[in-house]
C-alpha cells in the first residue's frame, strides 16, 4: 500500500502519520461495531446473522493488526487502534440502541395498585401477570410484563406519567414460552399462556 501511495505522490512521513493510522482507526471502528452487534445477535439467538458477522470481524481485525505489525515503530498507529477501539464501542452501542431488537422483561413496583396502568396494558395488548407482594416497607404491587425493545420508551414514559414512585428493572429476553421461539422474530403465535392466565 505505501508503494501504491508513493505512485500517487503521497509523502512517506504523511502515509506514516496520517494516513494509515486513520485506516487502522476506521478498521477498528468497524470490528468493534460489528462485534457489539454480533453479541447482541448472539444473546437473541440470531444464529444465521451471527457467524457472518463473525467472520467480517475476524477479517477487519486481521487487516487492522497486520498495519500494525508492519509499522510497529510508529506510535500513531498505537493511538489509532485505541481510539478505534473506543469510539467502535460507542457506535456499536449506538446502533444497538436504535436497532431495538429482540424483546424485554420489564418489572415495575409500585407501593398501590395501579387500574390506570392495567388499562393502558390491555389497551397495547400488552401479556402481563400483577401480584400482590411484600416490600420493606410493607405491601407491594408487583407486575412482570414482556414487550418488544421499539415498544419500551414509549411504555416507561407512561409508567412514569401514572407513578413517578414507580420501581421497574428491565431485562433482556432470550426465548419465551415452551415454543421455543426466537423472540427477534415478530410472529403473530407469540405464545405467553402463563402470563394470559394468571391476569385473568
Amino acid at each position: 500500500m505505501q508503494d501504491l501511495m508513493q505512485s500517487l505522490g503521497v509523502s512517506e512521513n504523511l502515509f506514516n502519520y496520517l494516513i494509515m493510522p486513520l485506516l487502522i482507526f476506521v478498521a477498528r471502528v468497524g470490528d468493534v461495531s460489528i462485534n457489539t452487534l454480533r453479541i447482541m445477535f448472539m444473546m437473541n439467538g440470531k444464529k444465521s446473522i451471527a457467524p457472518v458477522l463473525g467472520f467480517f470481524e475476524a477479517l477487519i481485525w486481521l487487516l487492522a493488526i497486520g498495519q500494525i505489525f508492519q509499522n510497529i515503530t510508529n506510535p500513531m498507529s498505537y493511538v489509532a487502534y485505541a481510539a478505534g477501539f473506543g469510539t467502535g464501542t460507542y457506535v456499536g452501542m449506538y446502533f444497538e440502541e436504535k436497532l431495538a431488537l429482540g424483546r424485554v422483561l420489564v418489572r415495575i413496583i409500585t407501593p398501590n395498585p395501579n387500574p390506570q396502568l392495567m388499562e393502558y396494558m390491555k389497551e397495547e395488548n400488552f401479556r402481563f401477570t400483577n401480584v400482590g407482594a411484600e416490600g420493606s416497607h410493607g405491601k407491594v404491587q408487583l407486575t412482570f410484563t414482556v414487550m418488544k425493545r421499539d415498544a419500551l420508551a414509549k411504555f416507561i414514559d407512561k409508567v412514569r406519567s401514572l407513578d413517578e414512585k414507580a420501581f421497574y428493572t428491565i431485562e433482556s429476553v432470550k426465548r419465551i414460552s415452551e415454543d421455543d421461539l426466537n423472540v427477534m422474530d415478530d410472529k403473530p403465535r407469540f405464545n405467553m399462556s402463563f402470563f394470559s392466565k394468571a391476569r385473568t
